[in-house]
């Protein structure tokens, strides 16, 4: 064995990002094996390896025993002692056993478990390097396309974006840049397994925090995301500092900062809402575009009953219910709605005048628990 070996060691611990000492245990059991195996030696033996000059050791090691009943693994004290006057029992004595030839045969039958090692090693520090994105936004270049998987390069290892995970919306052509959201890590048998998304909630989250600086810096805080991927989504934004326009900060000027969302997300509808811990002004938020009559809360079922004009009516309640489905999965709260024409016949406004106009209204509850009994 040559200081080269040790050499290329070094440069392989440097050029994969394994710790040298990984590196060089995992060749010391390679060469044990190695030695049990050529020489079918059933001892116990350690390999001892010297970087500084390149040399290569074999000890056989066995303890020291009375009664001698396995030759591989035990020596007696009398021929201990002939040895060294100092041995006791129950120490362990070691004697070189480094066959002449054994540089070649070692480094042919340990080139195969030192690959090995390496190759998990690598697997180690990619998943530690990997698992730290988890639920985070990364850049990647789709590799391959096949019925169940988008296969996308995120630079050391291969992620799998799942069919159900795709946008409906978007195709997926080889060689294009993409940005994907990080959904699960796990460390298998094959190496790294990366899961990613483009329909999860968390994928327009990290967008804002990306593209709106106010988020970043924690002056406005995202308290919840509603999303149907490809077609529109809900987010609601907070600031506690009352001069700060939470809304008007991540739209950003001329509509740039959220226009760049929708972009990426190829032509999603965004609506931005501001939090609020009332319910009512939450839910009528939450409710855009359309305006909102009333909104009646029962707490105890955490339910609301929203009176919109006849005539925001379709509005309010979206394509196929969208608009009121996102608004109830942002708030978490249960939304139905109502026309004011309908309000008055049931009963939960008193009154409409001629013009028709909501405030006209009167609610016919001074409770909100009437609506809900």
């Amino acid at each position: 064995m040559s200081k080269e070996l040790f050499d290329a060691i070094n440069y392989l611990g440097e050029e994969k990002g394994i710790d040298k000492d990984v590196l060089i245990e995992a060749l010391e059991a390679a060469l044990i094996s190695a030695y049990k195996k050529n020489f079918k030696s059933a001892t116990n033996v350690r390999v001892d390896l010297n970087e500084e000059t390149g040399s290569m050791h074999v000890f056989s090691r066995k303890e020291i025993v009375e009664d001698v009943e396995d030759t591989q693994q035990h020596i007696d004290l009398d021929t201990a002692k002939s040895i060294n006057p100092n041995y006791e029992l129950g120490d362990i004595i070691e004697v070189e056993v480094t066959p002449r030839d054994f540089g070649r045969i070692a480094a042919q039958a340990a080139k195969q478990v030192v690959t090995q090692r390496v190759r998990e090693a690598e697997r180690g520090v990619i998943f530690n390097e990997y698992i730290d994105r988890e639920e985070d936004i990364m850049n990647g270049i789709i590799q391959r396309v096949d019925p169940r998987f988008v296969y996308i390069d995120l630079g050391k290892v291969e992620a799998k974006l799942a069919e159900p995970e795709q946008m409906p919306t978007e195709n997926y052509r080889v060689h294009d840049r993409i940005k994907v959201f990080v959904t699960k890590v796990e460390n298998t048998n094959k190496g790294p397994q990366i899961f990613v998304s483009r329909s999860h909630p968390g994928l327009l989250k990290r967008l804002f925090e990306v593209e709106v600086p106010e988020i970043y810096d924690g002056i406005v805080e995202i308290k919840s995301v509603a999303r149907e991927a490809g077609d529109r989504s809900k987010i609601s934004v907070f600031a506690k500092d009352p001069d700060v326009d939470p809304v008007g900060s991540c739209v950003g000027q001329k509509g740039q900062r959220v226009q760049t969302i929708v972009d990426e997300l190829k032509g999603e509808k965004i609506d931005i809402v501001e939090y609020s811990e009332d319910p009512v002004v939450y839910v009528s938020n939450a409710l855009s575009p359309s305006k909102v009559t009333e909104v009646h809360v029962n707490e105890e079922q955490k339910a609301t009953t929203v009176v919109v004009p006849d005539n925001q009516l379709s509005l309010a309640i979206g394509k196929r219910g969208q608009n009121a489905r996102l608004a109830a999965k942002l708030t978490g709260w249960k939304i139905d709605i109502k026309s004011e024409k309908e309000a008055a016949e049931l009963g939960i406004l008193a009154r409409r005048s001629d013009s028709g106009t909501s405030e006209d209204f009167e609610p016919l509850f001074d409770t909100n628990e009437d609506l809900f009994s």
